[in-house]
């Protein structure tokens, strides 16, 4: 699947003299889950703001599902939860649907028994919309997102406020979405949630983009690696390796070595290792971290959450 159904080209808004979103290109290819990552004030929400054209551009333009023209058309495609949806707490969860259905144009029940499903709220769509746990409240949010079964879904901090438990179910439902042709854009400050959830990622801050590309893609280039390393001698091994300009790091971790050194290297490593009389008996690379990425692309980041 290679259409584009989102691009921007140079996207700006400015408030006065505050710059939220700043010359944004980005390139978002259909069928697949996609990050937005960023602090909070980064600008996510107002680019999803303006890509569902509930703001106006100061400057740049954007084009859905490769249109410049019929942005009302082409909103017909998509669903959106921006912040926390609303409902009326003395309906049902089916009846809240159904009354937005109803607004859209739409009249099938059957659809509405669909999505309830589909958010896993089998046998609870007829209780009061109050007393749903705050799990449930976002769970129907996205069946809202989903109503007329949208090509495009943004969901704007989908798991904020949920406890644990509500995490992981939003989580695993929003990984399901990106399935098939659908595109899903998440927007989100947790690190862990995007490396989680998402296929590709877009990094921005104060308004800019800082990358943009495939997450297991964009970890794999981070400039250094660590390799953990058993051998028949890890303390002649810890000396031999230390002496050497390109391993950056060496760390002691009970039975093995964490060497800070460029996966590309990993032969070369061994093969000074043999030379030195150390042979290695197991070599594992570790994997980098989204969160250590955007460290290293963004120089600031805390664990966790941005």
């Amino acid at each position: 699947m290679d259409e584009f159904v989102i691009q921007t080209d140079g996207l700006t808004k400015r408030y006065k003299n505050v710059v939220a979103v700043d010359d944004l290109s980005l390139e978002i290819r259909q069928g697949r889950v996609y990050g937005l990552l960023g602090p909070n004030g980064s600008g996510k929400t107002t680019t999803m703001g303006l890509l569902l054209g509930l703001l106006t551009p100061t400057s740049g333009t954007f084009r859905l599902f490769g249109s410049t023209h019929g942005h009302e058309e082409s909103l017909r495609r998509v669903g959106a939860i921006i912040e926390s949806p609303s409902f009326y707490p003395y309906l049902s969860g089916f009846q809240n649907l159904r009354y937005f259905q109803m607004i859209s144009g739409g009249r099938s029940e059957e659809e509405l028994e669909i999505l309830i499903g589909r958010v896993g709220l089998t046998g609870r769509g007829d209780d009061l919309f109050r007393t749903y746990s705050s799990g449930m409240k976002q769970r129907l949010g996205i069946a809202y997102a989903l109503l007329g079964d949208p090509d495009i879904v943004f969901l704007d901090e989908p798991t904020n406020g949920l406890d644990p438990e509500g995490m992981i179910e939003v989580r695993e439902l929003i990984k399901s979405l990106g399935d098939g042709n659908r595109t899903v854009l998440l927007s989100s400050h947790l690190l862990h949630e995007v490396e989680q959830v998402c296929d590709s990622v877009t990094i921005i801050s104060k308004g800019r983009l800082i990358v943009q590309g495939e997450v297991s893609q964009l970890v794999a280039t981070a400039g250094s690696e660590q390799v953990r390393t058993k051998t028949t001698d890890n303390s002649k091994a810890g000396q031999v390796l230390s002496a050497l300009d390109w391993v950056e790091g060496i760390s002691i971790h009970e039975d093995s070595l964490l060497v800070t050194v460029s996966i590309k290297r990993s032969a070369e490593l061994t093969a000074t290792l043999a030379d030195a009389g150390v042979f290695v008996a197991e070599m594992m690379p570790v994997r980098t971290s989204l969160e250590e990425y955007f460290l290293e692309v963004t120089g600031h980041g805390e664990e966790g959450s941005l």
